[in-house]
């Protein structure tokens, strides 16, 4: 239903890049809440989702730091159950899944468009060409 970021922070923390840098990416679910909605014509129920997006180059050479939300629309008893296991912050595995899917889609391009402006490596390897070696037929 939405998405949206609500702080986005990236830091360079040293000019060297060390060998043997390391990248680790994280997500974070920091609440998962009913939303109410003014529309009665409406009948399914709005569910927020706050996050955090981490990407940590290390050793402390970088990072990145997303957070915001995302809307989702479902029917009441989902709602129910959602908002039920989140009080013992747990998450379906479906709606995680789902969940999850979303915010690594937007955060990973967002993550990605930084690093190239701060020119910090890519945390995901992109695709390349390689030169396909070419087989003599010596006799």
């Amino acid at each position: 239903m939405g998405f949206n970021f609500d702080k986005i922070n990236i830091e360079k923390l040293s000019n060297k890049a060390e060998k043997n840098l390391e990248v680790k990416t994280n997500i974070d679910i920091s609440e998962i809440k009913e939303v109410k909605q003014d529309n009665m014509l409406i009948k399914d129920e709005f569910i927020g989702v706050q996050f955090i997006f981490n990407v940590n180059y290390n050793p402390d050479f970088a990072k990145i730091n997303l957070s915001g939300n995302v809307l989702f629309t479902v029917d009441k008893k989902l709602s129910k159950d959602i908002l039920k296991q989140w009080k013992d912050k747990k998450i379906q595995e479906d709606f995680r899944t789902l969940l999850f899917n979303i915010i690594l889609r937007k955060a990973n391009l967002k993550a990605l468009e930084l690093e190239e402006e701060m020119n910090l490596p890519l945390h995901i390897p992109m695709p390349s060409l390689k030169k396909q070696e070419t087989k003599s037929n010596s006799k």
